[in-house]
Formats: structure tokens, sequence, C-alpha cells
């Protein structure tokens, strides 16, 4: 296999690959009022587009109501209900009938960063907001025509477009939810750039003395800054993030795992072994074949 480029310079991109998103399209259909779905959540996090008309949402203690072109994306195991809103709720513009896109993906995020630092657990995206993201608008279209069509080769096409719409979703979030950790700490102009360098350089020997110098501040203030705006230490986040990309390249290469282990950071890969172990509870030769 071809080894990819895991050296990004992007740690959002690293993020998102390391979430390595999945998912589909299993619904996409007219509905006549009365109606009301049901959804568990268990399959994994849950998105739904409304086409045409209107409908209510409601999911713990929230109620949404939802209009054309409104967007609606839930964290797993949410569970939620879609039902048709009153006639006496419906306005001019909204019609009695509903055409409805659903799909859900799962994400493997063994050892990734939590989903919560990239999602609240319900996201609304009117459709006035959706005008704004082109790219975005444009894959739910284009998932709607493909998965009404059902002509050969429907589910590859739709399966890789809800990936995309995944990327995309955490990336339009990402600009808006200021207070996840992972933005804080890329908003730093300290922490952002020790970021790029852990993420660029993870097989380097790090110490907290060698980063807090290169981007410029003490060793007591930056272990104490990483601390507070990653909600980790260093070497703890170093070590998931070097974890992440032997999962990738054990995954996606042929390399033998001492190549892996060094690629990583570790000088033997019965280190390497031992960690990766103790974080994911398997032995990476027991990963790669999972994976395989």
């Amino acid at each position: 296999m071809e080894k990819p480029d895991f050296m990004s310079n992007d740690v959002l991109s690293d993020v998102l690959r390391s979430l390595r998103a999945t998912g589909t399209v299993y619904f996409c259909d007219q509905l006549d009022s009365p109606w009301e779905k049901q959804f568990s959540g268990e399959d994994g996090a849950s998105f739904h587009q409304i086409r045409r008309g209107s409908c209510r949402l409601e999911s713990n203690a929230l109620v949404e109501h939802l209009g054309p072109g409104d967007l609606v994306f839930l964290a797993p195991g949410r569970a939620h209900l879609l039902s048709n809103e009153p006639s006496s709720q419906i306005g001019s513009g909204h019609n009695a009938d509903t055409l409805l896109l659903c799909g859900y993906c799962t994400f493997d995020n063994t050892v990734g960063t939590p989903l919560s630092e990239l999602f609240p657990d319900v996201i609304v995206i009117r459709d006035q907001q959706l005008q704004a993201h082109g790219w975005l608008k444009a894959i739910l279209d284009q998932l709607s025509r493909e998965y009404l069509s059902m002509q050969p080769g429907t589910e590859i096409v739709v399966n890789r477009m809800t990936e995309v719409l995944i990327v995309e979703l955490v990336r339009m979030n990402f600009g808006q939810q200021g207070q996840a950790p992972l933005i804080k700490a890329l908003a730093d102009k300290y922490i952002s750039k020790a970021l790029q360098q852990l993420h660029q350089h993870p097989e380097k020997s790090w110490s907290l003395e060698s980063l807090a110098m290169d981007v410029g501040l003490s060793r007591a203030a930056f272990a104490k800054r990483f601390t507070s705006l990653v909600r980790q230490p260093m070497f703890d986040y170093l070590t998931q993030l070097r974890m992440q990309q032997a999962c990738q390249l054990l995954a996606e290469t042929d390399l033998p795992l001492y190549d892996v282990a060094n690629r990583v950071g570790y000088e033997s890969d019965l280190a390497f072994t031992r960690t990766f172990k103790k974080r994911l509870g398997q032995t990476p030769t027991s990963y790669r074949k999972h994976q395989a």
C-alpha cells in the first residue's frame, strides 16, 4: 500500500483524519400528515434535512421547529423524535407534506479527540445559514438527488458524500463553538504553535523545556497554559497523538511494526507495543488484523 503523508501542518486536519468518519443516507421520502419517526441514536450520530415542508424535533427537553432547508445534527446516542407540525403551526411557505433527508455517521475515535470538543449534542443550521455555505448546501442537494435516483453505484457515492458532509459540518462548527478546548487552544498563539510542532513532528524526543523554548515561554508557564487550554498535560496529548497516527499507519500501510514505532517516536517496537496496548487494550498486531 502507498504510504500516506501524516506530517500535516494543519492540526484540525489531523483531528478530522483521526475521526475516520463513515456514514450513509438511509431515508429520503415524502411524508403526509400525521406522521412521526423515532430515532434511538444507537447507530451513531444522526443528521436530518427538511427538503420540503416542516417538522418538529424533540430530544430530551429540547424542542425545535424546523422549516424548509433546515439541517439538524445530533451526537451519537442522542435519541430524538421527528413529527409533523400541527396544522395551526404551519405558516405560509410551509407545505403540509414533508420531504426528509435522513442519514447517520459513525466515528472511529478510539484514541482521538472527544467528539464533544467538535460538536455540541445538537446543532441546528437554519436554511439562511446554509445559503452562506454553498459547498455544504450543494452536498445536501446532491445527496438527495443520488438517493432518490437509485442508479448503479448510488450506494458508494452516497457513502463518500456523507463522509464529506461530516467534515464540512465539523469545519463549519469549528469556527462557531469558541468554548471547546481544542478551539480555544488553537486560538492561543503559544499553544497553537506548540500543537503545530507536535503534529508536524510527533517522532521527536520532545520535552517541556524544548517545546516551551520553541514557543517563547518558560517551562512552568508553558506547562500550565497547555494543560489549561488543551485540558490534558503535554505528554498525555503527545502520546494520544502518536497512538492516533500509529493506528492510521497500521490500518493503511504494510509498514513493519518497527518502522511504525519509529515514525511515531518510539526507539523500539517493544516500548511502542507496551504503550499501544495500555492505551487501546490490544497489541498493534491485533489492531492491524482487526482493521484488515
